[in-house]
């Protein structure tokens, strides 16, 4: 397993001039190549603050972020992209384009001024909609589809940017149980058959145990990385939530409501 991503004594927050708010500190993250790793934690906790930081959108307030061993705040953007693809869960900008047209924008980092797709580049396009099944809604607009549909046509364009990490910022958010299951299976299913590394943030816990390679869990006290199976012996999942209804059965291996 090759590093892709590693953090140093990483401490995110925010700078303001009158102070400064640390929201986690001396983070030694590592993100391994064929690995489905799940970035979880109660609202509010910095997630979002998190993967901002370690793609390259924030600056660290200390520490480093490396990126196939090299400093990210090194890279230059288009070199960025070719090493890093990132799904955000904003909506889209208005547009008429199709779901191949929306595919093929992860081709950008790669084609010439006039954005010209080569034979390469469509290759690429048509293997990660094969990778997604969505080969058939290449004609269809992007508006004309469904969310659960819409969220592998955004993970089909971040494989066709082919990047070694990808990056997911809440990619279940309004899908129903049947598709967020189809969406994280589809997950595990490109880091098994790719070998890329994929790190997504979530609030669906119970099906990230079940399914992920890694968890990086983020409680007010500390961000732990580890196996499930380990977080669980551990008892890393008992702080998640400062509610004595909630609390989590390691038998069961889930959260339950008492």
């Amino acid at each position: 397993m090759k590093n892709i991503l590693s953090t140093s004594n990483l401490n995110i927050g925010y700078k303001s001039k009158k102070a400064v708010t640390t929201i986690a500190e001396h983070l030694n993250l590592n993100l391994a190549s064929g690995k489905l790793i799940s970035l979880i934690g109660a609202n509010g906790i910095g997630k979002s603050t998190l993967l901002r930081t370690i793609t390259g959108i924030q600056k660290p307030l200390s520490g480093k972020v490396y990126l196939n061993d090299k400093n990210i705040s090194d890279y230059k953007p288009l070199e960025l992209a070719q090493n890093l693809s990132l799904v955000l869960t904003e909506k889209l900008p208005p547009s008429n384009l199709s779901v191949f047209e929306l595919v093929a924008l992860g081709r950008q980092p790669y084609t010439n001024w006039v954005d010209t797709l080569s034979d390469d580049d469509i290759e690429k396009v048509q293997q990660a909609m094969q990778l997604t099944q969505i080969e058939h809604l290449a004609r269809k607009k992007h508006f004309e589809i469904s969310d659960g549909q819409l969220q592998k046509v955004l993970i089909a364009r971040a494989l066709a940017q082919d990047t070694p990490l990808i990056i997911l910022d809440e990619p279940t958010t309004h899908l129903d149980l049947l598709h967020k299951v189809s969406l994280f299976k589809l997950l595990k299913k490109l880091t098994q058959e790719t070998q890329k590394c994929i790190l997504f943030s979530t609030h669906d816990i119970d099906l990230a145990i079940q399914l992920s390679d890694e968890m990086i869990v983020m409680t007010p006290e500390s961000i732990t990385q580890d196996q499930p199976c380990n977080l669980i012996s551990n008892g890393t999942f008992n702080a998640l939530f400062k509610d004595e209804n909630i609390i989590f059965d390691a038998e069961k291996g889930k959260f339950i409501v008492t």
